[in-house]
Protein backbone atom coordinates (compact mmCIF):
# COMPACT_ATOMS: atom_id res chain seq x y z
CA UNK A 1 0.00 0.00 0.00
CA UNK A 2 1.12 3.41 -1.45
CA UNK A 3 0.04 6.61 0.14
CA UNK A 4 -0.46 9.37 -1.87
CA UNK A 5 -1.35 13.38 -1.77
CA UNK A 6 -4.14 15.12 -3.85
CA UNK A 7 -4.56 18.93 -3.97
CA UNK A 8 -6.70 21.57 -6.10
CA UNK A 9 -4.97 24.20 -4.34
CA UNK A 10 -8.60 26.19 -3.72
CA UNK A 11 -8.86 29.57 -2.77
CA UNK A 12 -8.29 29.98 0.70
CA UNK A 13 -9.33 33.15 1.76
CA UNK A 14 -5.95 34.33 2.01
CA UNK A 15 -3.31 35.98 -0.16
CA UNK A 16 -2.06 33.86 -3.13
CA UNK A 17 1.51 34.21 -2.47
CA UNK A 18 0.40 33.28 0.93
CA UNK A 19 -1.57 30.24 -0.49
CA UNK A 20 1.31 29.30 -2.15
CA UNK A 21 3.95 29.23 0.16
CA UNK A 22 2.00 27.58 2.87
CA UNK A 23 1.07 24.67 0.16
CA UNK A 24 5.18 24.59 -0.71
CA UNK A 25 5.92 24.26 3.12
CA UNK A 26 3.24 21.34 3.46
CA UNK A 27 4.52 19.41 0.64
CA UNK A 28 7.77 19.45 1.96
CA UNK A 29 6.01 17.97 5.30
CA UNK A 30 4.61 15.57 3.50
CA UNK A 31 7.60 14.21 1.44
CA UNK A 32 8.99 14.14 5.31
CA UNK A 33 6.22 11.95 6.27
CA UNK A 34 6.86 9.24 3.48
CA UNK A 35 4.49 10.40 1.42
CA UNK A 36 4.67 8.70 -2.61
CA UNK A 37 3.48 11.33 -4.72
CA UNK A 38 1.98 14.77 -4.68
CA UNK A 39 -0.83 15.25 -7.82
CA UNK A 40 -2.64 18.13 -8.44
CA UNK A 41 -5.84 19.41 -10.20
CA UNK A 42 -6.48 21.30 -13.33
CA UNK A 43 -9.25 24.07 -13.69
CA UNK A 44 -10.35 26.91 -14.90
CA UNK A 45 -12.33 29.93 -13.79
CA UNK A 46 -13.29 28.92 -11.18
CA UNK A 47 -12.03 29.00 -7.05
CA UNK A 48 -11.94 25.48 -7.10
CA UNK A 49 -8.53 25.95 -8.58
CA UNK A 50 -5.53 28.88 -8.17
CA UNK A 51 -3.09 26.41 -10.05
CA UNK A 52 -4.75 26.31 -13.81
CA UNK A 53 -1.48 25.95 -14.82
CA UNK A 54 -0.38 22.96 -12.89
CA UNK A 55 3.02 23.06 -15.01
CA UNK A 56 3.98 26.00 -12.99
CA UNK A 57 2.75 25.10 -9.71
CA UNK A 58 5.04 21.74 -10.17
CA UNK A 59 8.20 23.67 -11.47
CA UNK A 60 7.96 24.95 -7.82
CA UNK A 61 7.38 22.07 -6.36
CA UNK A 62 9.96 20.25 -8.59
CA UNK A 63 12.79 22.09 -6.40
CA UNK A 64 10.81 22.10 -3.33
CA UNK A 65 11.06 18.19 -2.70
CA UNK A 66 13.65 15.68 -3.45
CA UNK A 67 12.29 12.34 -2.99
CA UNK A 68 8.42 12.73 -3.61
CA UNK A 69 6.99 11.78 -6.99
CA UNK A 70 4.95 14.89 -8.30
CA UNK A 71 2.30 15.29 -11.20
CA UNK A 72 -0.88 16.54 -12.54
CA UNK A 73 -3.93 14.50 -11.98
CA UNK A 74 -5.50 15.74 -14.79
CA UNK A 75 -3.51 17.35 -17.20
CA UNK A 76 -7.13 18.12 -19.61
CA UNK A 77 -5.84 17.34 -23.12
CA UNK A 78 -7.69 19.13 -24.78
CA UNK A 79 -7.01 22.49 -24.20
CA UNK A 80 -3.55 21.89 -25.36
CA UNK A 81 -1.18 22.09 -28.29
CA UNK A 82 0.05 18.28 -27.75
CA UNK A 83 3.58 20.03 -29.33
CA UNK A 84 4.18 22.59 -26.16
CA UNK A 85 2.70 19.82 -23.76
CA UNK A 86 5.50 17.56 -25.16
CA UNK A 87 7.90 20.02 -23.68
CA UNK A 88 6.41 20.95 -20.85
CA UNK A 89 6.62 17.31 -19.34
CA UNK A 90 9.81 16.55 -20.71
CA UNK A 91 10.64 19.76 -18.57
CA UNK A 92 9.26 18.72 -15.21
CA UNK A 93 10.75 15.39 -15.95
CA UNK A 94 14.22 17.01 -16.00
CA UNK A 95 13.23 19.95 -13.05
CA UNK A 96 12.41 16.86 -11.04
CA UNK A 97 15.23 14.62 -11.54
CA UNK A 98 12.44 11.73 -13.23
CA UNK A 99 9.67 12.33 -10.47
CA UNK A 100 7.35 12.98 -13.06
CA UNK A 101 3.83 10.82 -13.01
CA UNK A 102 1.63 12.39 -15.63
CA UNK A 103 -2.05 12.44 -15.51
CA UNK A 104 -4.41 12.76 -18.36
CA UNK A 105 -8.29 13.38 -18.82
CA UNK A 106 -11.00 15.33 -21.00
CA UNK A 107 -12.11 17.99 -18.30
CA UNK A 108 -14.97 16.88 -16.02
CA UNK A 109 -16.29 20.06 -16.51
CA UNK A 110 -18.71 21.36 -19.92
CA UNK A 111 -18.40 25.08 -19.18
CA UNK A 112 -14.69 25.50 -18.34
CA UNK A 113 -14.06 23.09 -21.27
CA UNK A 114 -16.57 25.73 -23.49
CA UNK A 115 -14.58 29.10 -22.30
CA UNK A 116 -11.90 27.11 -24.04
CA UNK A 117 -13.71 26.75 -27.08
CA UNK A 118 -14.28 23.22 -27.07
CA UNK A 119 -17.13 21.40 -27.01
CA UNK A 120 -18.02 19.00 -24.55
CA UNK A 121 -19.74 16.63 -26.71
CA UNK A 122 -16.27 16.32 -28.88
CA UNK A 123 -13.82 16.56 -26.12
CA UNK A 124 -13.82 12.67 -25.54
CA UNK A 125 -12.11 12.05 -29.65
CA UNK A 126 -10.36 15.01 -29.25
CA UNK A 127 -8.62 13.58 -25.55
CA UNK A 128 -8.02 10.56 -27.11
CA UNK A 129 -6.36 12.16 -30.00
CA UNK A 130 -4.26 14.17 -28.52
CA UNK A 131 -3.22 11.49 -25.85
CA UNK A 132 -1.96 9.40 -28.98
CA UNK A 133 0.19 12.45 -30.56
CA UNK A 134 1.88 13.42 -27.12
CA UNK A 135 2.67 9.64 -26.73
CA UNK A 136 4.15 9.70 -29.77
CA UNK A 137 6.24 12.89 -29.52
CA UNK A 138 7.52 11.43 -25.98
CA UNK A 139 9.05 8.75 -27.94
CA UNK A 140 11.04 10.37 -30.78
CA UNK A 141 12.99 12.77 -32.43
CA UNK A 142 11.09 14.14 -35.05
CA UNK A 143 7.25 14.06 -34.46
CA UNK A 144 5.15 13.46 -37.63
CA UNK A 145 1.35 13.38 -36.84
CA UNK A 146 -2.07 13.86 -38.61
CA UNK A 147 -5.52 13.07 -37.51
CA UNK A 148 -8.89 15.26 -37.63
CA UNK A 149 -7.59 17.30 -34.75
CA UNK A 150 -3.34 18.14 -35.04
CA UNK A 151 -1.44 17.84 -38.27
CA UNK A 152 2.49 17.71 -37.60
CA UNK A 153 5.37 17.26 -40.10
CA UNK A 154 8.96 16.27 -39.39
CA UNK A 155 8.79 19.08 -36.04
CA UNK A 156 12.10 18.28 -34.22
CA UNK A 157 11.79 17.15 -30.73
CA UNK A 158 14.89 18.91 -29.06
CA UNK A 159 13.38 17.83 -25.30
CA UNK A 160 13.20 14.72 -24.79
CA UNK A 161 12.28 13.35 -21.18
CA UNK A 162 14.71 12.11 -18.58
CA UNK A 163 12.49 8.59 -17.73
CA UNK A 164 12.56 6.35 -20.39
CA UNK A 165 10.73 6.05 -22.64
CA UNK A 166 8.68 8.82 -21.38
CA UNK A 167 6.98 9.02 -17.12
CA UNK A 168 4.39 6.92 -16.53
CA UNK A 169 0.61 7.38 -17.63
CA UNK A 170 -2.06 7.89 -14.74
CA UNK A 171 -5.74 8.47 -15.57
CA UNK A 172 -8.50 9.74 -13.22
CA UNK A 173 -11.88 8.28 -13.52
CA UNK A 174 -15.52 8.96 -12.00
CA UNK A 175 -17.28 6.54 -14.12
CA UNK A 176 -16.59 3.26 -15.44
CA UNK A 177 -16.83 4.05 -19.29
CA UNK A 178 -13.55 6.13 -18.49
CA UNK A 179 -12.18 3.25 -16.00
CA UNK A 180 -12.74 0.39 -18.18
CA UNK A 181 -10.92 2.96 -21.18
CA UNK A 182 -7.86 3.05 -18.90
CA UNK A 183 -7.51 -0.37 -17.77
CA UNK A 184 -7.43 -1.23 -21.75
CA UNK A 185 -4.77 1.47 -22.42
CA UNK A 186 -2.59 -0.11 -19.55
CA UNK A 187 -2.62 3.30 -17.43
CA UNK A 188 -2.20 3.66 -13.72
CA UNK A 189 -5.60 4.64 -11.84
CA UNK A 190 -7.31 6.61 -9.51
CA UNK A 191 -10.99 6.98 -8.73
CA UNK A 192 -13.24 8.71 -6.19
CA UNK A 193 -16.58 8.89 -5.06
CA UNK A 194 -19.36 6.63 -2.56
CA UNK A 195 -18.05 3.06 -2.03
CA UNK A 196 -20.57 1.85 -4.91
CA UNK A 197 -19.53 3.80 -7.17
CA UNK A 198 -15.95 3.64 -6.06
CA UNK A 199 -16.20 -0.29 -6.49
CA UNK A 200 -18.21 -0.44 -9.95
CA UNK A 201 -15.04 1.55 -11.24
CA UNK A 202 -12.54 -0.12 -9.86
CA UNK A 203 -13.97 -3.33 -10.89
CA UNK A 204 -14.27 -2.27 -14.90
CA UNK A 205 -10.69 -1.06 -14.56
CA UNK A 206 -9.03 -4.62 -12.81
CA UNK A 207 -11.37 -6.43 -15.79
CA UNK A 208 -10.28 -4.21 -18.52
CA UNK A 209 -6.36 -4.36 -17.47
CA UNK A 210 -6.46 -8.14 -16.89
CA UNK A 211 -8.21 -8.51 -20.26
CA UNK A 212 -5.02 -6.72 -21.61
CA UNK A 213 -2.40 -8.05 -19.61
CA UNK A 214 -0.15 -5.83 -18.27
CA UNK A 215 0.23 -2.19 -17.57
CA UNK A 216 2.31 -0.15 -20.04
CA UNK A 217 4.38 1.04 -17.31
CA UNK A 218 4.46 -1.27 -14.63
CA UNK A 219 5.63 -0.10 -10.72
CA UNK A 220 7.37 -2.34 -9.16
CA UNK A 221 6.08 -0.92 -5.32
CA UNK A 222 2.60 -1.26 -6.44
CA UNK A 223 1.06 -4.77 -6.19
CA UNK A 224 0.72 -6.34 -9.85
CA UNK A 225 2.04 -3.36 -11.34
CA UNK A 226 -0.67 -0.90 -11.28
CA UNK A 227 -1.68 1.56 -9.50
CA UNK A 228 -5.07 1.00 -8.54
CA UNK A 229 -6.44 4.30 -6.21
CA UNK A 230 -9.00 6.17 -4.37
CA UNK A 231 -9.55 9.34 -3.45
CA UNK A 232 -10.76 10.44 0.42
CA UNK A 233 -10.97 13.57 2.51
CA UNK A 234 -8.68 12.81 5.52
CA UNK A 235 -9.08 15.01 9.00
CA UNK A 236 -7.48 13.54 11.68
CA UNK A 237 -7.18 15.38 15.29
CA UNK A 238 -6.61 14.25 19.09
CA UNK A 239 -10.78 13.19 19.16
CA UNK A 240 -13.52 12.74 16.79
CA UNK A 241 -15.19 16.18 17.77
CA UNK A 242 -11.42 18.40 17.60
CA UNK A 243 -11.03 16.99 14.02
CA UNK A 244 -14.69 17.37 12.92
CA UNK A 245 -13.69 21.40 14.25
CA UNK A 246 -11.98 22.35 11.13
CA UNK A 247 -13.13 19.68 8.74
CA UNK A 248 -17.17 20.50 8.47
CA UNK A 249 -16.28 24.57 7.91
CA UNK A 250 -13.12 22.82 5.25
CA UNK A 251 -15.49 20.08 2.97
CA UNK A 252 -18.28 22.70 3.36
CA UNK A 253 -16.29 25.59 1.50
CA UNK A 254 -14.63 22.44 -0.84
CA UNK A 255 -18.12 21.22 -1.88
CA UNK A 256 -18.98 25.17 -2.81
CA UNK A 257 -15.99 25.46 -4.63
CA UNK A 258 -16.96 22.42 -6.75
CA UNK A 259 -20.50 23.46 -7.49
CA UNK A 260 -19.08 27.01 -7.88
CA UNK A 261 -19.40 27.09 -11.69
CA UNK A 262 -22.76 25.22 -12.08
CA UNK A 263 -24.37 27.42 -9.90
CA UNK A 264 -23.10 30.31 -11.45
CA UNK A 265 -24.57 29.22 -14.76
CA UNK A 266 -28.07 28.36 -12.99
CA UNK A 267 -27.71 24.89 -13.54
CA UNK A 268 -30.02 23.30 -9.90
CA UNK A 269 -29.71 19.83 -11.31
CA UNK A 270 -26.41 17.54 -12.27
CA UNK A 271 -25.84 17.41 -15.78
CA UNK A 272 -23.88 15.73 -18.05
CA UNK A 273 -20.70 15.10 -16.72
CA UNK A 274 -20.99 17.17 -13.60
CA UNK A 275 -23.33 14.27 -12.49
CA UNK A 276 -20.40 12.93 -10.39
CA UNK A 277 -21.78 11.57 -6.77
CA UNK A 278 -21.16 13.03 -3.92
CA UNK A 279 -22.80 14.28 -0.97
CA UNK A 280 -24.09 17.75 -0.07
CA UNK A 281 -22.81 18.92 3.04
CA UNK A 282 -19.80 17.67 5.74
CA UNK A 283 -22.22 15.23 7.24
CA UNK A 284 -23.31 13.57 3.98
CA UNK A 285 -20.03 12.58 3.00
CA UNK A 286 -19.22 11.08 6.04
CA UNK A 287 -22.08 9.07 5.88
CA UNK A 288 -21.14 7.91 2.00
CA UNK A 289 -17.55 7.63 3.20
CA UNK A 290 -16.08 9.99 0.79
CA UNK A 291 -14.73 11.99 4.10
CA UNK A 292 -12.86 10.16 7.06
CA UNK A 293 -13.30 12.27 9.85
CA UNK A 294 -12.11 11.93 13.32
CA UNK A 295 -8.95 10.64 15.65
CA UNK A 296 -6.49 8.53 14.25
CA UNK A 297 -7.46 5.42 15.77
CA UNK A 298 -11.04 5.95 13.91
CA UNK A 299 -9.55 6.92 10.57
CA UNK A 300 -7.29 4.37 10.84
CA UNK A 301 -10.33 1.69 10.96
CA UNK A 302 -12.34 3.23 8.34
CA UNK A 303 -9.16 2.97 6.35
CA UNK A 304 -8.77 -0.50 6.58
CA UNK A 305 -12.22 -1.26 5.91
CA UNK A 306 -12.18 0.51 2.84
CA UNK A 307 -8.94 -0.80 1.64
CA UNK A 308 -10.24 -4.23 2.11
CA UNK A 309 -13.49 -3.42 0.41
CA UNK A 310 -12.62 -1.56 -2.82
CA UNK A 311 -9.02 -3.69 -3.12
CA UNK A 312 -7.00 -0.65 -3.78
CA UNK A 313 -2.96 -0.74 -3.43
CA UNK A 314 -2.86 3.10 -3.56
CA UNK A 315 -4.94 5.73 -1.18
CA UNK A 316 -4.67 9.11 -1.98
CA UNK A 317 -5.09 11.33 0.44
CA UNK A 318 -6.70 14.76 0.45
CA UNK A 319 -5.10 16.65 3.58
CA UNK A 320 -5.35 20.17 2.87
CA UNK A 321 -8.37 21.86 1.37
CA UNK A 322 -11.03 24.72 1.85
CA UNK A 323 -10.75 27.29 4.80
CA UNK A 324 -8.04 24.62 6.47
CA UNK A 325 -4.95 26.30 8.12
CA UNK A 326 -2.13 25.50 7.72
CA UNK A 327 -1.03 24.34 11.19
CA UNK A 328 -4.09 22.17 11.33
CA UNK A 329 -3.21 20.40 8.00
CA UNK A 330 0.19 19.76 9.74
CA UNK A 331 -1.25 18.84 12.63
CA UNK A 332 -3.03 16.21 10.69
CA UNK A 333 -0.38 15.07 8.27
CA UNK A 334 1.62 14.73 11.45
CA UNK A 335 -0.87 12.59 12.94
CA UNK A 336 -1.57 10.67 9.85
CA UNK A 337 1.99 9.88 9.63
CA UNK A 338 2.95 8.76 13.27
CA UNK A 339 -0.49 7.04 13.85
CA UNK A 340 -1.95 5.69 10.12
CA UNK A 341 0.46 5.40 7.96
CA UNK A 342 2.53 2.60 9.89
CA UNK A 343 -0.46 0.44 9.74
CA UNK A 344 -1.14 0.78 5.97
CA UNK A 345 2.04 -0.36 5.22
CA UNK A 346 1.19 -3.32 6.10
CA UNK A 347 -1.67 -4.05 4.15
Amino acid sequence: MQVGLFDHVEHGDRPLAQLFDERLKFAEAAEAAGIYCLHVAEHHATPLNMVPVPGVYLGAVARTVKRMRLGPLVYLLPLYSPLRLIEEICMLDHLSHGRLDVGIGRGVSPYELKYHKVEHDRSRDIFIDAFKCVSAGLTTDSLSYESEHYAYKDVPIALRPLQQPHPPFWYGSSNEIGSTWAGEQGLHFVTLGPMATAKANIGAYIAALKKRGRPVAPKAEFSGGAAIGVQRHIFIADTDAQAHRFAKPAMDRHLAHLNWLRVKHGETGLTSRLNVPRGANFEACVEDRTVIAGSPATVRTEIERQVHELGVNYLLTYLFLGTMSLADALRSLELFRTEVMPHLAKL
